[in-house]
């Protein structure tokens, strides 16, 4: 397992903050291990899903992955 902090833009409320969690936990593989307005930490398998399906997540949920770096 690894464990990632991701910083996301075009957040600015709790309900973005509920709308990623949903996007991400639909993943195979990855659990939110916190998130807030502007960032994330996940822990994914990454024989399940890669960081580029990650960023798909935070694209589809309507916000854009600035950065992820080992949490």
């Amino acid at each position: 397992m690894k464990t990632e902090h991701l910083t996301i833009g075009g957040m600015s409320c709790s309900h973005c903050v509920a709308h990623l969690k949903g996007e991400l936990g639909k993943l195979p593989g990855v659990t939110v291990r916190s998130c807030d307005v502007g960032n994330a930490t996940v822990e994914f398998d990454e024989s399940s899903v890669s960081r580029s399906e990650i960023a798909g997540a935070v694209a589809r949920a309507g916000y854009e992955l600035v950065s992820a770096r080992p949490a």
